[in-house]
């Protein structure tokens, strides 16, 4: 076998050995686990994504002066008063760059009726993979799992869909 013969059958090999790795390493329903970062809203109170596993839980990344992220606030506050209590949990969490007072200010003229975070120190953001622009949402299943991830503003009707039949 030549040299060449050599390489591109060590390399077809090695490919097929990542896919089959990839394959086996993949979660079972092939969607990336949430994960499990602890922080506080505004009040100081803990919102632990990893104790709400068994509900579907919304997170979007905001920005005061993000047009999109305040168009999405009401949708946000609709889907929060229409499945609340049947078990959706909805966290907006704020940018690092924005200021406390901003945050807190937008929350109050707004009158968000769901969970704000700011997350000052990143590490939410990094915890999502390192969440730099916004709106940035992140729908996760019961079950602990990303099943929809969007950048720019989400589509309610299809939002609404996903978030009933997970409930």
């Amino acid at each position: 076998m030549k040299t060449r013969d050599l390489l591109v059958v060590t390399v077809a090999a090695l490919l097929l050995g990542g896919l089959i790795w990839a394959w086996f390493a993949a979660p079972e329903d092939g969607f990336e686990t949430a994960p499990s970062v602890a922080m506080h809203d505004l009040n100081g109170a803990p919102v632990d994504l990893a104790a709400l596993r068994g509900r579907p839980v919304l997170v979007t990344f905001w920005a005061t002066t993000c047009v999109g992220c305040i168009r999405e606030m009401p949708h946000l506050a609709e889907l929060h008063t229409q499945y609340g209590e049947r078990g959706l949990k909805v966290v907006g969490v704020a940018m690092a760059y924005d200021s406390d007072e901003d945050v807190r200010e937008l929350v109050r003229l707004r009158e968000l009726p769901y969970t704000i975070v700011h997350d000052v120190d990143e590490r939410v953001s990094q915890a999502f993979g390192g969440v730099r622009l916004t709106p940035t949402s992140f729908l996760i299943s019961p079950a602990g799992r990303i099943v929809q991830r969007r950048l720019g503003e989400f589509d309610m009707d299809q939002m609404r869909a996903s978030i009933h039949n997970m409930l």
